[in-house]
């Protein structure tokens, strides 16, 4: 099995797992269970998903498109967030 994929969180695990056996790969979330055990700190490179040996051209294409997907969905909503400080200013 080869990482390749390194989530920032367990939706984004599951989005890319989820994408990778629609397209007929398979594929495994690597410490999802260990994000429970570091409570309110964020889990940084706990979180993986392998693919094997065999897949991995296939996976790191579609890993691709789908982590371009998420850059751009956290950048609009970074942009909405943004939007609406300078809106609602935060009390302070």
């Amino acid at each position: 099995m080869r990482i390749v994929y390194r989530a920032q969180n367990l939706i984004d695990a599951h989005l890319v797992k989820d994408a990778l056996e629609h397209a007929q790969v398979p594929a495994f979330i690597s410490g999802e269970y260990l994000t429970g055990g570091v409570g309110q700190l964020p889990a940084m490179d706990y979180v993986a998903v392998l693919v094997p040996e065999s897949s991995v051209d296939v996976a790191e294409s579609i890993v691709r498109e789908i982590d371009h997907a998420l850059a751009e969905a956290r950048s609009v909503i970074q942009e909405w967030d943004d939007d609406m400080d300078q809106v609602m200013p935060q009390p302070g």
